[in-house]
């Protein structure tokens, strides 16, 4: 099958836009003896960019000869991108081999390129394994939600002389994704400076995931990165040297704080460093509801009930599926009623006792028929109709939002399922965190915490892994405590602003309560810390906005060691 251009879609790659590619190779090339490598080079776009700056520095076209490299696992592509540079008499070697299985060689000055984005659901089997592979034979071990293009920038390196300049595109992933924070240590540790470019617009036309742009350059480790902060790919001719913005992570793992000012990031790990502020793993634990393996099954509505003649003794109350009720400061009984009432699916489907009464009997006989008992859940646990349960938890935690994560108290006393997280306080905070931490939750730390632990998902919603969730920051319990009386008495006009959906209502209240009387937090600093977050918010919001289609950068999205085009 030809690699036209149907196919190159449909396998998830896309040309990088010219502006990029130069601004890289104009960056990574800069003597005329320097080799350089184009790794999934496709129709070797940066190959050519390269030609043509060597010769901008005096080489000869005759001399070209072993100076320009690539790799292409793709046939078609390989053999359109030596066509272009032949067109344009540029004398280069392209290889037909899958990146992988190429032995590394540190002999080049500069490796450039847009890496392949294959996300980890469709990385799988051989492709998969050789890569792990050799990302570990670099020293660094990648966890199995590792997208493609992780182990292609550690693999990557390996050809780069000890002084050598590596310029990538990649996936904003690399800020903040958990599974890229051996990747994250690695630069550091591996290069003398690391910089990012990273982009106000989109800069793929059709494509939603954001990118960065990586330049890394010599060896022996980088205590912190430069950052540099572009409208649009047009705005990177207009870069000069004293643009760079250098930025000190301090121990936070994740890079996202560089898209906020040294300043900001500075007034919020302050805070977060006193005795005022910790984390949520710190009030008790986050896990995720129970997988039942399918909830059109297993959660009942009170008609379906009625329908299947099953006893109380069969079911048990839920928070049902999804999270859009959960809006306000407490899950009541009475909500809970209210719901069920209403049709919402309420109930789970538990059978208790140690026989199966003749309703219950029936209604799994019916799930079988529908072949429910083969879902991989169901399949993998006896009796396949027994739900595992988790603890029923205190506090009802959504984990999906657009613009912030929910803290309720469980108030009904429900059971969850794995639409929401729940919290099981630990039992000497558990009076003062029911009644308390979702109120005191509300505040400009917490906000911008959320935006800074938690990452983008189509559509611009913002999640939160367990792990994220656990690092969410939280007000102390030292400060919950003192601010009690306070926070109890704004709870009625705190419900209300909930309720009409002003969150800025909410948080202007607590932070007056807790981040300016109690803290003493100046009005500056306070404005930096809410701007910050709004800048994280708005960023996100808007690229979800921006595009439909969720799929990734990287020139190869899709297939056995795809490495796609350029």
């Amino acid at each position: 099958m030809s690699d036209v251009v149907t196919f190159r879609k449909a396998r998830g790659a896309f040309f990088t836009p010219p502006e990029i590619t130069r601004f890289i190779v104009d960056w990574a090339v800069r003597t005329r003896g320097d080799h350089v490598l184009e790794p999934s080079c496709g129709e070797a776009a940066f190959l050519l960019a390269a030609g043509r700056q060597l010769g901008m520095l005096g080489l000869a076209p005759a001399e070209l000869r072993g100076r320009l490299h690539g790799i292409e696992i793709h046939r078609g592509s390989a053999d359109r991108g030596l066509a272009c540079l032949r067109r344009h008499e540029l004398d280069a070697t392209v290889r037909v081999e899958d990146f992988f299985d190429c032995p590394p060689e540190p002999v080049f000055d500069a490796v450039v390129g847009n890496p392949p984005y294959i996300r980890y659901q469709h990385f799988t089997g051989e492709a998969r394994l050789k890569s792990l592979e050799a990302a570990l034979a670099a020293g660094v071990r990648l966890t199995g939600l590792a997208s493609s293009w992780a182990a292609f920038v550690v693999h990557a390196c390996q050809f780069l002389k000890p002084e050598g300049r590596l310029g990538l595109v990649l996936p904003a992933e690399l800020l903040t994704v958990n599974y890229a924070a051996q990747v994250r240590r690695f630069l550091l540790n591996r290069f003398s400076r690391v910089r990012l470019v990273m982009f106000d617009n989109l800069v793929f036309p059709d494509v939603m995931e954001d990118v960065v742009l990586l330049l890394a350059e010599g060896s022996g480790g980088a205590s912190s990165f430069e950052v540099f902060q572009a409208r649009d790919a047009a705005h990177l001719a207009r870069l000069d040297p004293c643009s760079w913005t250098g930025f000190d992570l301090g121990t936070v793992d994740k890079w996202t704080p560089a898209l906020l000012s040294q300043s900001s990031f500075d007034i919020y790990r302050k805070l977060c460093d006193r005795e005022m502020f910790t984390s949520m793993l710190d009030w008790g634990q986050t896990y995720l509801g129970a997988v039942t393996g399918n909830n059109k099954y297993f959660t009942l509505s009170k008609a379906e009930i009625a329908q299947y003649g099953l006893a109380d003794d069969d079911l048990l109350p839920i928070s049902p599926p999804g999270s859009r009720h959960l809006s306000g400061l407490t899950y009541s009984a009475a909500r809970w009623h209210g719901m069920r009432d209403a049709g919402g699916r309420c109930y789970l489907f538990y059978p208790r006792g140690e026989r199966l009464n003749a309703a219950a009997a029936r209604y799994i006989a019916m799930g079988e028929q529908k072949k429910v008992h083969y879902a991989y859940k169901c399949r993998s646990r006896k009796p396949w109709w027994l739900v595992p349960l988790v603890a029923r938890p205190d506090l009802l935690f959504t984990y999906m939002n657009h613009d912030r994560p929910r803290l309720i108290t469980n108030e009904a006393g429900v059971q969850l399922i794995n639409s929401i997280y729940g919290v099981l306080l630990h039992p000497d905070r558990r009076v003062l965190g029911r009644d308390l931490l979702p109120l005191a939750a509300l505040n400009s730390v917490t906000l911008l915490g959320a935006e800074m632990v938690g990452r983008a998902y189509g559509g611009g919603l913002l999640k939160l892994e367990p792990r994220e969730a656990d690092q969410l920051p939280m007000p102390a319990p030292a400060t919950v405590a003192a601010l009690g009386p306070a926070l109890t008495a704004l709870r009625p006009q705190l419900t209300t602003a909930l309720r009409r959906n002003h969150l800025e209502q909410a948080v202007e209240l607590v932070d007056e309560v807790m981040l300016s009387q109690h803290l003493r937090i100046t009005g500056h600093d306070l404005a930096a810390l809410r701007d910050a977050r709004d800048l994280l918010f708005r960023r996100r919001v808007g690229r979800g906005r921006a595009n439909g289609a969720a799929v990734g950068p990287g020139d190869g999205a899709g297939g056995h060691g795809n490495h796609g085009e350029n």
